[in-house]
């Protein structure tokens, strides 16, 4: 048997101190649109932006006073909760997104379009909801949750108001829009 042969060492290479870097325009684009995200305050000093954070505290009154009762034996208080809770959801993503200025980083969304839909469904299904609350709410069906369904009620055609508000705004806007 033969021992084994060392392997022959080569000769150190020498090291270069120029680095070459190269980039695609997809990451040249995805940097450039990744970059930190503006703040609108004024968003918040306009009239939709005062409706806006109106719906999203009294529709958050809305379900929350109907959540912390036994709804879900009445099957039109179920109605009234997914409504209130689903576009309290939705208005404070729009609301992110219109303080974050997302939408100018999204140009291809017709956003005019997106938030007159959006209120004018809201105002709509607000509305439905209202209604539905207010029929629903008597002393007959349980004397102890009468209080927390009424005041639902109330503010149930408060935001239903609001959302018509910002749907009357977001007319405007995408009117003038399309009359460019």
């Amino acid at each position: 048997m033969e021992p084994p042969v060392p392997p022959q060492e080569q000769p150190p290479r020498p090291r270069s101190h120029t680095v070459t870097t190269t980039s695609s325009s997809f990451t040249a684009n995805l940097s450039a649109s990744s970059s930190t995200l503006a703040y609108d305050r004024e968003f918040l000093r306009t009239v939709p932006g005062l409706l806006m954070v109106t719906e999203i505290v009294l529709g958050l009154l809305v379900w929350t006073l109907i959540a912390g009762t036994e709804y879900f034996l009445y099957p039109a208080f179920g109605w009234v909760m997914f409504v209130a809770v689903f576009y309290w959801v939705l208005t404070v993503f729009f609301l992110i997104i219109y303080m974050t200025m997302t939408y100018t980083r999204i140009p291809q969304v017709p956003w005019t379009m997106v938030g007159l839909c959006f209120n004018g469904s809201a105002f709509v299904l607000y509305l439905i909801a209202a209604i539905v609350d207010a029929s629903s709410v008597t002393k007959d069906l349980d004397n102890h949750n009468y209080n927390s369904w009424a005041a639902s009620s109330f503010f149930a055609f408060v935001v239903t108001s609001c959302y018509a508000g910002n749907t009357y705004f977001s007319f405007i806007s995408w009117r003038s829009r399309t009359l460019q």
